[in-house]
């Protein structure tokens, strides 16, 4: 079953066509990575999911129901969370904070300090945010100031934020940008745990080691048009995908 179908969506900027007639469909409890040149359109795709970007036309469905037309946190209420390309944390805060604000958004629709609420709702939410700082391994590090740690460290932070509200869909904009090697693998690793949760993951990214160590299947955009889509393997050798990455350089 598809969750998310995106439909003969075009997005102009301008002159610019960013995206010319894309579709896609993400199979549920998979790894859907999209790739392509800089400039292809692909970061312009997520937006146009999440409700940054309003499609020019077509349409953007998740688990049946259409994303056009309602803002940003009513989709992230739908199940669906995203991690952008740089980290979007609260820095002055601790990390225990930074897990527990979204925690309570996903709860009450919006994050409001409620005199009158239950103590032991507040705890729950302290223990269920604690339990994602583990997952990801930070928990050691829960009340040190969320601006001082490592981009890796910071990468794992906003993968907690994501996950403390349960998505369904969790899309990842080029999650391992800017990491040395070690956190790159180590990041590859925490999202297989997350795949193996049950958690659909669409992910952008560059780095062609990533790719093939999580996806399942895989689409290619190039100047704004899907130009392959299919298992790993098949892509490797598609030479419409080495031609669009300068002769397979990346590939």
């Amino acid at each position: 079953m598809n969750i998310l179908s995106v439909q003969n969506v075009n997005k102009h900027f301008g002159g610019l066509q960013a995206l010319n007639e894309v579709n896609l469909e993400v199979e549920a409890g998979t790894v859907h990575a999209i790739i392509g040149p800089n400039g292809a359109g692909k970061s312009t795709l997520l937006n146009c999911s999440v409700g940054r970007l309003e499609p020019d036309t077509g349409s953007v469905t998740f688990d049946g129901q259409s994303l056009l037309g309602i803002k940003p946190h009513e989709i992230n209420q739908t199940g669906v969370a995203r991690v952008f390309q740089t980290p979007e944390i609260f820095g002055d805060l601790s990390l225990l904070d930074n897990v527990m604000i979204p925690a309570f958004a996903k709860r009450d629709g919006a994050f409001t300090m409620n005199a009158w609420r239950s103590v032991a709702g507040e705890a729950d939410i302290y223990a269920k945010a604690m339990a994602m700082l583990s997952d990801v391994g930070l928990a050691g590090q829960a009340h040190a100031v969320a601006g001082q740690l490592s981009r890796g460290d910071k990468r794992r932070l906003e993968l907690a934020m994501c996950l403390v509200q349960d998505p369904k869909l969790l899309l990842l904009d080029e999650p391992t940008a800017g990491m040395a090697r070690a956190d790159t693998n180590n990041t590859i690793d925490l999202m297989k745990r997350i795949a193996d949760s049950g958690v659909t993951m669409v992910v952008i990214e560059h780095d062609m080691h990533v790719v093939f160590s999580l996806a399942d299947k895989i689409s290619v955009l190039a100047q704004g048009t899907v130009i392959a889509e299919g298992l790993p393997d098949s892509i490797k050798g598609d030479p419409r995908v080495q031609e669009a990455y300068l002769g397979g350089a990346h590939l």
